[in-house]
């Protein structure tokens, strides 16, 4: 979550999804519970997205009507591809 935060001003896009790539065994309601009382709308929408986009068991079972993911569109860099379900433009991702 705080490698999300940081993200794109501290800390590479790609290696932050690197990252949400390989934890695919996370326990729903820690995860849950943790995006719950987090303050950072963006840490949260791109965490959310990321557990999508790698298609993450735990991603399909959290329920997000209990989840303030704020209103608005957020932009972490301009130019970047947008996410019409979680309004954010993020980088995009390099492949290796």
């Amino acid at each position: 979550m705080e490698v999300l935060l940081l993200t794109p001003a501290q800390q590479d896009f790609t290696e932050a999804a690197q990252l949400m790539e390989g934890l695919p065994y996370m326990r729903t309601n820690k995860v849950q519970s943790l995006l719950e009382i987090s303050n950072s709308v963006k840490a949260k929408r791109l965490y959310l997205y990321l557990g999508n986009k790698f298609n993450h068991e735990w991603a399909k079972k959290i329920d997000r009507s209990k989840i303030d993911l704020g209103s608005g569109k957020r932009v972490l860099v301009k130019g970047g591809i947008y996410d019409p379900e979680f309004q954010i433009t993020f980088p995009v991702i390099q492949e290796e």
